[in-house]
This record gives C-alpha cells, structure tokens and sequence, in this order.
C-alpha cells in the first residue's frame, strides 16, 4: 500500500471511530448505572423517600457498580420544609444523599436571585446550566457542563433550564431594578437560541473527552411551550446520548425515545413528581443505553432519615398550630377521573382561596392563577402545615385597579392551552363566565412568553362580574398575588401598569387563615361542597 492510500485509509478509520463513540463498547465488567431524580418539590419523604433513594445508590455501588445521580430541577421548593428553610434544608439533605449533578428548575429561583446563589453555593455538586445567561455579557451565570469518571469512562452531563422559567418563577427576580431583564434563558420565538446553546455545550464535552453525553433538563412535554419541551429539544440537537428531563411531572414509560436531529433514537425519562418513581439508566457492556423507572424500595439510610427528622423537628411548633376545620374535602383534583383539574377547570379548593382573598382583601373580584394551588386539605382539623402543603410559595397578596378589559385578557391567557393544564388558568371569585372550548386560542405571547394580544374569536364568553355583564372600559378592584398582578407571573404582563392599591400586605397563608377564623368560625363547608366548584366556570 502506497504512503498517500496508507495516510487516506488512516483518516478515514479515525473519522469511524468518531462517528462511531456515542456507541462506544464498554470493556468487560459492570454496567455503568445513571440514577435520576426530578421535580421532587421537597417531597423528601413522599412516596419512594429520598432516604431510600440514597441506600439504594450506595447498596449498588457495593456490587460494584459505577453510579452517579443526578436531579432534573425543581426540588428546594413545593412544602413547608422548604419554604421554612428558603430551600437550604432541602440543599442540606440532598448533599447528605450524594447527589453528582444538579440543575436549577423554574422553582429553584422562587426564593429570589440572591437566595439562589446562596443555595448554589451550598450545593456540593454545584448547578449546571448551559442556557442560563447574564444578557449584557452573553456568559453563561453556571457552568454548562461536567465530566464524572465511571466505570474507566467519562460521562458527560449537560444541563439545561425550560426559558419559562422568566414567567414560570416570579419575573422580578431576572430584572433590574427598572424592570429590565439581566438573565435569560436563551429565549426567542423560535427555540433556536436554546438548540444552539445545547449543541454548544454538547459539542464542548464531546471535545474535553466524554464518550457519553446525558442532557439534564428542566423541559417537559405536558403543557410545556412546545418549542422548549424536551422532545422538540432533543429534534433539533445531535450527539446526545440520552435525555433526562422534569418540569411537567409526568412519568414517561420505558422506553420513551425521539428522533433526533441526525436521525437516531434517544431516549427521553422522567420520573414525576415527589419521587413517585427513580429514574435508572443503564449503560449496557455493549455500549447501548437502556432505562427503567423503580417504584419499590424498601431499605432507608439511617443517617439521612436521621437528618430528615432534625430538619423538620425545627419547624414542629408552628406546623402542628391548628387553624381549623374542613367539613368537606377541599380539593385540586378532578374526583372522577383522579386527574389534576385546577390547571384547567374549577374547583371548590380554587373556590376556597379566590374567596379567602377577596373577604380578606375586600375587592370586586379576584383571580388566582391554578398553578399556585397544590395539595388538597383533607376533611378534618387542618393545621399551618397542611396550608402551606397547599399553598407553597409564599406569595404575598396585592390589590390593583384594572379595566374589565385587562381581567377579560386575564382568562383568555388562562383557558389558552385548554384541555390541556396551564398554570394561569385562573380560579376566581366574584366573576362566572363560559369557556367555549370550539373556538381555537388567539392568545400570541412575546418570546418570552408573556402577554401580547388576542386574536379572532375568544374562547372566554358570557363574562359577569357580580351578576352582571363585565364593562371593558370600567375599572375594578382586582385582588390576587404579586406573582400575577404585580411581576407579570406566566406571562399576564397586562396588569404591570395598573394602579397598585395594597402592596404584598401579607402571605396568601395569612390571608387564608384570616379568612377561616374571622369569616367563617374556624369551620369550612358551606358554599364548597362539590370538588367541582360552585359553578362559576361553565365549559362547553
């Protein structure tokens, strides 16, 4: 063979052995083992319990398997511990556990910019993203990448964040103090900037050496803006091994995969919400990649359910105060079919709050955005902690003037994603209307996601305010949470130049309990006896 063939037949053995690492064979011995974890909104002791979870990473390390475990997003926030805690209980116990590698949800941020670095900085794995981004100097605020050694072979993890997370968390927190972003997300109308970062990043680990490469995201699929859901993500991106994905609290069943943008299947998990199911991805001795949700573990680790009991004896005394008595169950759910109704239709749990906030706040009407409600209250003795278990996020209750026009675009953005869940379907008080579902959404957003117009027919009809037909030209007092009427929450940027009457003059808890023990004696039930509401939103 000639010295030109032999240099020609080289390079294109090199360019096979390239084209050919993201189904790199491993040599003989154990797997390599990728345990995974999302949206666990501080349910440490839900369902499988993160004790478990973390028994069950060492016990396989004592096979003798290389593992390494990673969470999706969405973890310091969603209970009493955290909130409490502002996230670092959670951060305490998740160090404990040994987590590898971590990225910031939409949530991690809800305890403002400056308390997400603290936390960040707790974190001893860190938090990777590679679309979170300072917009003056275009540089990524995390880093976007990591490399774990397992099983002789570098891994590569790459992070990223849903761009919903500007409207999804409260907007303020990416601003100055003159409402101008200085974080992004990598959002625009398209998706491209986030494809790209991605690719960026992937192509960056590939380069530092990682013979596989996991994308982390925060994305979702359900109700998530299409062009940031995971399965569009992983469309329009290539060389990524597999993705493990949060945000839309589904459980994806094995073996969920999507064809990417170089025409190979990849495998796409997730695991729900509250650590329903653990995520295990497998690296198989053949170089293939398989994966398996867990549902049933059975042994604790003594020491972290040991510092699950410190962290929450902290704050026993004021979780265990009563407030008072359910005499029905106040529910997010739909009872016939056990799906989550809040985020698309009435309930008497929605009922509940708008009403609590619009005694206490003494307004014409009140809109509360479904996303911000969560556990039911069960019937019985309800106490502070069983409160906050439903209402989360602390949110702080406001009070603005508004045009019957701005409440009308209000709804419309609210029944937009209708029948699917959108977290600014609103819950209300002192308005009934009728949701036409025929009619497609003319809702158009910003590349932010936020707020721009309706176009063509709407789908919200027959709008009253007590009792009578709305006036888009008058004005109303309109009682809510900073979150929507103040910072512009999911994107209902239509009230951010309405008058401000009260300003965050206290938690939505307060309000409720306010509500329970000054309006209604302490006892719930008149009014909210059907789960689904009292009527006032009719769907056809």
């Amino acid at each position: 063979m000639s010295r030109n063939l032999r240099k020609l037949y080289g390079a294109a053995l090199a360019m096979l052995v390239t084209l050919l690492l993201p189904v790199a064979v491993l040599a003989a011995g154990k797997e390599i083992i990728i345990l995974h974890t999302n949206d666990i909104h501080c349910g440490i002791t839900d369902n499988l319990g993160i004790d478990k979870v973390s028994q069950y990473k060492k016990d396989l390390k004592k096979q003798g398997y290389p593992v390494a475990l990673v969470d999706a997003g969405d973890a310091v926030q969603g209970a009493p511990i955290g909130k409490l805690s502002t996230g670092e209980s959670i951060i305490k116990i998740m160090n404990a556990v040994g987590y590898d590698f971590v990225i910031p949800g939409n949530h991690e941020f809800d305890y403002g910019m400056a308390r997400f670095f603290e936390l960040a900085s707790k974190q001893k794995c860190g938090y990777y993203s590679c679309n979170f981004v300072d917009i003056k100097t275009h540089k990524t605020i995390l880093k976007p990448y990591k490399i774990i050694m397992l099983g002789g072979k570098k891994i590569g993890f790459v992070g990223v964040t849903t761009p919903e997370t500007l409207v999804t968390s409260t907007p303020k927190y990416f601003q100055d103090k003159d409402g101008k972003f200085i974080y992004g997300f990598s959002e625009d109308p398209t998706g491209e900037k986030v494809y790209k970062a991605i690719q960026k990043a992937v192509d960056n680990v590939r380069k530092d050496g990682a013979e596989y490469v996991f994308l982390v995201g925060h994305l979702g699929t359900e109700s998530s803006i299409p062009r940031w859901s995971s399965g569009t993500v992983a469309a329009n991106t290539y060389n990524i091994d597999a993705i493990i994905d949060g945000h839309s609290h589904e459980q994806y069943i094995p073996p969920h995969k999507i064809i990417n943008k170089a025409g190979k299947a990849v495998l796409v998990a997730q695991t729900g919400t509250k650590l329903q199911s653990l995520g295990k991805m497998t690296i198989n001795e053949d170089g293939s990649i398989s994966s398996e949700l867990v549902k049933d573990l059975k042994v604790a680790d003594k020491k972290v359910t040991k510092l699950i009991a410190k962290e929450n004896k902290r704050f026993e005394a004021i979780l265990n105060q009563p407030v008072g008595e359910a005499l029905v169950e106040l529910t997010a759910n739909n009872p016939k079919t056990g799906e989550r109704w809040v985020r698309k239709g009435e309930t008497n749990l929605g009922d509940f709050v708008a009403d609590a906030y619009r005694a206490v706040l003494d307004t014409d009407v009140v809109i509360v955005n479904g996303g911000s409600v969560r556990n039911a209250i069960k019937k019985g003795v309800f106490t502070y902690q069983n409160l906050l278990e439903a209402f989360p996020f602390g949110n702080m209750c406001t009070v603005i003037e508004a045009t019957g026009q701005q409440i009308a675009d209000a709804l419309e953005v609210g029944v937009s994603f209708y029948p699917n869940e959108h977290g600014a379907f609103m819950q209300i008080s002192g308005i009934t209307y009728t949701l036409d579902s025929s009619v497609p959404s003319g809702v158009v957003l910003d590349a932010k996601g936020n707020f721009v117009e309706v176009k063509g027919e709407r789908r919200v009809k027959d709008v009253m305010i007590n009792g009578k037909p709305i006036d888009l030209n008058a004005k109303y007092t309109v009682g809510g949470t900073t979150y929507v009427l103040k910072d512009g929450g999911n994107g209902l940027v239509m009230f951010k130049k309405s008058k401000l009457l009260k300003d965050g003059i206290m938690t939505d808890v307060d309000a409720i309990m306010e509500y329970v023990q000054n309006h209604l004696n302490a006892k719930v039930k008149d009014g909210y006896e059907n789960p689904l509401g009292a009527g006032r939103i009719k769907i056809k």
